[in-house]
């Protein structure tokens, strides 16, 4: 068997990386990683340099590892800034450190893809690479951040140091149509979703859905300001580029959505979405001005909607946001795991993650409380 560290994904054969992959997470797909790096999007001058991992046996692929050696923290949502100003503090550099994590996307998906589901000396085998490449290029630290959660017990076991967190999620619960979702909430959740609606629709706004063959260069162009604009608004840019973008529509057409909203013809905001056969996932918001209740619209109530007339069984928004509860997502845990090369700074952030641990739970619990669900009719 042996390792080898590639430092830009195009150097591992497409068809042997996407037949690890499967098709369950689009932003595994070979693809999806090589355009963020021929964008420019993921580069070493952006804070991302690949390190790839790729274990071989017998000449065959057996598993491997989406990693980057990151001289930031930007982009991971997993927030580490409070570890780092800690190093800083202690006269350390935090600095570089390596992350396994699709960049600017903070969605669970498998971290170790594998030949076989199965195969735990193959994880085994590359988080030890993963801590031993640290070790040998002076990072002071692993991350692996939005595994599947039945990838824990073995980083678990691994030694890494797990960290719970917690996002909002959409179940689809055969519901018929829209109105067939709202029926499953209290009658004063419901009817604030409809006021919701109402109030997008009072303002002349409609809804178009454009797949990733349908969005040419000047479409893109559209879409892009209109994210570009909400970024700048927060004082950044977009992660992601416009080639990336373009990209997307020639690569992977049909794992791309774009919702985009128009008021007497022209567009005004756009929602970006990527799909699987059974689950969409909120990225990109954007819009030209403020309208009442369209971001949820547009970003929410128009996801949920889609996914009840394609079938698709989870709607994963993305990260954060309280106001998701009452739009009929429910809390559930996320995770991630961590190596850390200095003892000292591990065990102190051990005894940190046990209390945030409690604390999530805590919060799970409380916010768990205040679903729009009718009682008996609360989602799993």
């Amino acid at each position: 068997m042996k390792v080898t560290v590639h430092d830009s994904i195009s150097a591992i054969a497409r068809e042997d990386w996407n037949a690890l992959a499967g098709d369950a997470y689009p932003f595994l797909n070979h693809a999806f990683l090589e355009l963020a790096e021929r964008s420019g999007s993921v580069t070493p001058n952006a804070g991302w340099t690949p390190r790839h991992l790729v274990l071989e046996d017998g000449g065959q692929l057996r598993a491997a590892m989406p990693l980057y050696e990151k001289s930031h923290s930007w982009g991971e949502f997993v927030f580490d800034w409070a570890w780092a100003h800690a190093y800083e503090q202690a006269g350390l550099d935090y600095y570089p450190k390596l992350v396994s994590a699709v960049p600017f996307t903070p969605a669970p998906s498998t971290r170790i893809l594998k030949a076989r589901a199965d195969d735990s000396e193959a994880t085994s085998i590359l988080v030890s690479a993963a801590t031993q490449l640290a070790v040998d290029t002076g990072c002071s630290s692993v991350h692996f951040l939005f595994p599947e959660a039945d990838e824990i017990p073995l980083l678990d076991e691994a030694g890494l140091l797990v960290r719970k967190d917690c996002q909002f999620h959409w179940h689809n619960q055969d519901y018929g149509d829209f109105d067939d979702f709202l029926a499953t909430f209290t009658s004063a959740k419901r009817k604030k979703a409809r006021r919701d609606r109402r109030r997008v629709a009072e303002q002349g706004i409609r809804f178009r859905r454009l797949r990733g063959a349908e969005l040419d260069s000047d479409a893109w162009a559209t879409v892009y300001e209109l994210i570009a604009r909400t970024f700048m608004q927060r004082g950044s840019l977009p992660y992601f580029n416009q080639a990336f973008f373009e990209g997307l529509s020639t690569q992977l057409p049909d794992n791309i959505l774009v919702i985009q909203a128009e008021q007497d013809g022209l567009p005004v905001a756009a929602a970006v979405f990527f799909e699987s056969g059974t689950t969409l996932y909120g990225r990109y918001w954007g819009s030209d001005g403020h309208f009442d209740a369209l971001h949820f619209e547009t970003c929410y109530y128009q996801g949920i909607e889609y996914c009840i007339e394609t079938g698709k069984q989870l709607f994963e928004p993305g990260t954060q946001g309280e106001h998701k509860i009452s739009r009929g997502f429910s809390p559930v845990s996320t995770w991630s795991a961590h190596w850390l090369a200095h003892p000292e700074f591990a065990n102190a952030i051990e005894r940190y993650l046990d209390e945030e641990g409690r604390h999530i739970d805590r919060y799970i619990e409380a916010v768990d409380e205040h679903t729009p669900y009718k009682s008996g009719e609360r989602e799993e």
